[in-house]
């Protein structure tokens, strides 16, 4: 008589995580090593003859991106005031280079010029003191790509929060083990991942760990940094499978990371995910209104996403954004080394928050501008001075680069003037400003902002692009490169050649190779193919 078969007997963290001791939609079992040895040893039988393995199953082409127009060129006589909100988001440059990697173009939408300028490291001068957390650059050459006129380079550098003086962090990590995370770029990466930030942890840090899929439950909870193996067993012993019930994993971990909240460290939820929401809460607007109303308890978020095929960017860029933290796309387990080692400081330790810029151009000097980048981030004028508005956010060490594209007076113009427009009046006139730099913040545990100014003017302009500061050139190499990607709407006969004479000229040191990397892209996206030629 055939013995009736024999289900693995459930872990104690399974008991405790399930209600009443019944197994969570979340749960994977796990054969006994015993059985898995066994079952090893026993030989398969043949392929029947003619038989062709298939592929495993894989999502392709249903990732999401929010799409917007981009930024056109503005007549400073009628728009003289450009105010948006920081970004130091870095998802859409990994996102590039997987796409690139895979020999595909990535789609227009996915292309976010200020996360690609943002991704790279920039020489500015930090602060002095950390009274004020960060100082302004500014940097004005000829554009390479239209001649006549000239690109306005803005930098922020963040000062660097040393580790022996660093507070302490509270981390609850929300990781997606649904189904659509079982893939070796999904949730085995999320595993080695999570990995390296907890060697980047210590003693007076604390880890707890949500999963959810069909359902949500504490994997972990609060537990002190220094047990590490502790906390490694629980991420080790992760599976994927079930749907995926993200909003009631992300109400439990907020409920977590309050229940422990240190007024005086950084509360923080990492979410790793795809952004395949298919359970509860999924409008996008309730659960920002959700985060908006968390973030006020002092409880921020950061994403992490991963894979492709299946990708919600614009979830991640919702959640993110209106959760005080930064989204970053994790595609490599060197990408991931990049984002929670060597930058592990400014991914979670925040010197600055709602960090706005304004420029006022002078109709004097400027007859039209554009901002390169940052469509998402748009503020209106009467935002930068209303606290109660929410903007972005530098961490430690960080930088972040913003660049317009201007027209002088009297250079070739996109638009004519109204016949009944404004006239310049004569402080401009006697004005020698380009522009006026505002840049206002908060301090981390602050609800009232701070302001910095700086003029633009002659000080800050070199006459020809090869005497520009070589970081200044670089950025520009990497903003046309991902206008080139958009459609090339304003880059005039700029080629991907041209992208890398620039690159190659102004890669400077390059520690890490991650300049070096960005001319191999450029390269790829000459002979890649976009996702209609791959449909034929």
């Amino acid at each position: 008589m055939r013995r009736p078969r024999q289900w693995p007997r459930r872990t104690r963290l399974q008991m405790r995580s399930s209600p009443r001791g019944r197994a969570s939609a979340s749960e994977i079992w796990r054969p006994k090593a015993s059985s898995r040895l066994a079952s090893s040893l026993r030989p398969a039988p043949p392929p029947a003859p003619g038989y062709v393995a298939n592929p495993p199953y894989r999502d392709v082409g249903r990732d999401k991106f929010n799409a917007f127009a981009e930024n056109a060129f503005k007549i400073v006589r009628e728009t003289p005031v450009s105010t948006f909100s920081i970004d130091v988001d870095t998802a859409s440059y990994s996102w590039v280079r997987a796409s690139l990697n895979n020999n595909v173009l990535p789609q227009p939408a996915s292309v976010r010029t200020e996360e690609m300028v943002n991704y790279f490291n920039y020489d500015y001068a930090p602060p002095k003191t950390t009274a004020q957390p960060f100082n302004t650059n500014v940097a004005v050459f000829p554009s390479p790509w239209s001649p006549g006129r000239k690109l306005v380079r803005i930098g922020i550098k963040g000062y660097t929060v040393q580790k022996t003086t660093r507070p302490r962090a509270n981390l609850v990590f929300l990781i997606d083990t649904s189904g659509s995370m079982n893939d070796p770029n999904k949730l085995p990466l999320v595993q080695k991942s999570l990995n390296m930030l907890l060697d980047e942890l210590d003693e007076r840090d604390t880890v707890s760990i949500v999963t959810y899929a069909g359902g949500a439950g504490t994997a972990l909870q609060p537990t002190p940094a220094s047990q590490k193996a502790k906390i490694r067993s629980v991420i080790d012993n992760l599976g994927a499978g079930g749907s995926t019930a993200g909003a009631e994993g992300i109400r439990q971990a907020y409920q977590l990371a309050e229940a422990n909240l240190d007024k005086n460290g950084v509360n923080r939820v990492i979410l790793a995910t795809d952004g395949d929401f298919n359970v509860g809460i999924t409008d996008q607007n309730e659960l920002k209104g959700y985060i908006e109303r968390e973030r006020g308890k002092g409880v921020f978020l950061s994403v992490l996403g991963f894979g492709m095929g299946n990708y919600n960017d614009a979830l991640m860029q919702t959640l993110a954004q209106n959760g005080n933290g930064t989204a970053a796309y994790i595609d490599t387990v060197a990408e991931a080394r990049k984002t929670l080692v060597e930058e592990a400081g400014s991914t979670l330790f925040p010197i600055a928050k709602d960090v706005k810029i304004q420029v006022e151009f002078n109709p004097a000097a400027v007859a039209e501008y554009r901002l390169i980048g940052y469509e998402t981030r748009a503020l209106n004028r009467d935002d930068f001075d209303n606290d109660k508005v929410d903007a972005g956010d530098v961490g430690s060490g960080q930088a972040v680069t913003a660049l317009y594209e201007v027209v002088p007076v009297g250079g070739k113009r996109t638009m004519e003037d109204l016949r009944y427009g404004a006239k310049t009046n004569a402080a401009a006139k006697g004005s020698s400003e380009i522009g006026f730099v505002k840049i206002r913040y908060k301090l981390p545990k602050s609800n009232t902002s701070r302001l910095i100014s700086t003029p633009i003017d002659a000080r800050f302009e070199t006459r020809s692009f090869e005497a520009a500061p070589r970081d200044a050139r670089f950025a520009t190499a990497v903003a046309g490169f991902a206008e080139l990607l958009r459609g090339g709407r304003y880059t005039g006969t700029m080629s991907y050649d041209d992208i890398l004479r620039i690159a190659s000229a102004a890669r400077g040191p390059d520690e890490y190779g991650y300049r070096s990397e960005f001319l191999q892209l450029v390269r790829a996206a000459r002979s890649a193919r976009t996702m209609a030629q791959l449909e034929q």
